[in-house]
């Protein structure tokens, strides 16, 4: 295989066994994408990532030994780089915003269809973001913070949902730019570009706002 198809490395954490291993059976198919190993305890399934460093883990959030929460949590602080996509069959209509807000890159209800679980990790590799849940008493929620946010005439970027979070969150440049590894000016200037996206002139109207789309809870 030349050098340019350097394939992703992707490590799976889910305790249903049949479901675990359909997953990694569907990804292992998918072109450039190798699974380092799936794993249905939490703890184990950190342990492998912090070791092997994977490109893309697919995690649970009801796990044995770890919750997918925490996981996550150390994923963002000790592999940064690594995308994070989460599958759970919770319908707490208020996880994807703390997904969102915790740095995850995706999020899909197990309810969905597979190819929806595959179009998620298609989006993630390639530096999106992807959020859907299968609820069907709140369609709103499908999409939920797809890059392309539909009420607004010039959507906001991936980069720029990010920075939205943070900043309606309470979070200063600084510290924006010290969690997404950006210079405080482009975080400023990410700043500047969602708030005339939105139309709003202060902090307050935006976090209104990111609330209304479901990006974060107050």
């Amino acid at each position: 295989m030349p050098p340019s198809a350097k394939k992703h490395r992707a490590i799976v954490i889910e305790d249903e066994t049949v479901f675990r291993q359909l997953l990694s059976m569907a990804l292992s198919r998918l072109p450039r994408m190798e699974v380092m190993g799936d794993y249905a305890d939490g703890a184990e399934g950190l342990q492998a990532c912090l070791r092997d460093r994977p490109d893309l883990v697919v995690v649970d959030l009801q796990l044995p030994g770890m919750h997918g929460m925490d996981i996550a949590r150390e994923l963002r602080r000790q592999l940064p780089e690594t995308r994070i996509l989460v599958l759970t069959s919770q319908q707490n209509e208020s996880i994807p915003s703390q997904l969102a807000t915790l740095g995850v890159h995706g999020f899909v209800s197990k309810g969905e269809p597979l190819k929806v679980v595959i179009e998620a990790v298609e989006k993630v590799l390639t530096g999106g973001m992807f959020f859907a849940s299968s609820k069907p008493a709140r369609p709103a929620l499908s999409p939920l913070a797809a890059p392309a946010v539909p009420t607004l005439r010039n959507p906001l970027t991936p980069r720029e949902i990010e920075v939205a979070i943070g900043v309606a969150s309470g979070f200063s440049s600084k510290e924006i730019a010290a969690k997404l590894k950006l210079s405080v000016r482009t975080v400023e200037k990410h700043r500047a570009n969602i708030m005339d996206k939105v139309e709003v002139r202060e902090v307050a109207s935006l976090v209104r706002w990111c609330v209304q789309q479901r990006l974060i809870t107050i």
